[in-house]
């Protein structure tokens, strides 16, 4: 009797242990479910953000127009004083409120970097650069922790395209035959406007 009554608790604690263990894996695999269900609500948020108009047209406005304003001696005095400055008169604050916003984001790992860069990499880099000149105007009053979340970003987006030059597309899938139809003819084109 006292040796069944041994095994029996034995046993007992052996299921105990189990079904610690089971709630255990439970429990992670929610977490785990909870964090993926947060990140994906974070970066669709992100990308609405991204899409709407007057963002949209910020960054239009930096791509064609900002490298022209900024030889305007009136134009950059308005960056470099104290103060308010206008998004309506200077568009560019837009972008870069934005992409030093999503630094912060990325920096508190409220957003998964890779997923991230993943979508957003090159463009950070290609504004951080059409950007920079603002940003050293920004600094000049306000010193280097301006946008530094920005910086930030840009840092990590650099990074993560020399790490991934062509992206992250998964290498055991074949990539499609892209035939550009158009090559010939646009060089042609391209030939006769120089």
């Amino acid at each position: 009797m006292h040796w069944s009554l041994a095994l029996f608790n034995t046993a007992a604690s052996i299921a105990t242990v189990l079904v610690i263990l089971a709630t255990a894996i439970a429990a992670a695999y929610e977490l785990r479910h909870m964090a993926a269900k947060t990140q994906l609500q974070a970066l669709l948020s992100i990308l609405q953000d991204f899409r709407t108009p007057e963002l949209q047209e910020a960054l239009r406005y930096v791509q064609s127009y900002l490298d022209q304003k900024l030889y305007d001696p009136d134009y950059r005095e308005e960056l470099a004083r104290i103060g308010f400055i206008d998004a309506r008169m200077h568009p560019e604050m837009t972008v870069c409120n934005w992409f030093n916003e999503m630094g912060t984001l990325v920096k508190n790992q409220i957003v998964d970097p890779d997923v991230f860069f993943d979508h957003f990499a090159r463009l950070i880099n290609q504004y951080w650069k059409l950007l920079a000149p603002v940003i050293a105007i920004l600094r000049r009053r306000r010193g280097p922790q301006q946008y530094q979340n920005f910086e930030f970003l840009a840092v990590l987006a650099q990074d993560w395209t020399k790490a991934h030059p062509h992206g992250i597309f998964p290498k055991h899938v074949p990539h499609m035959d892209v035939p550009d139809v158009w090559l010939e003819a646009d060089s042609r084109t391209e030939a006769n406007r120089v």
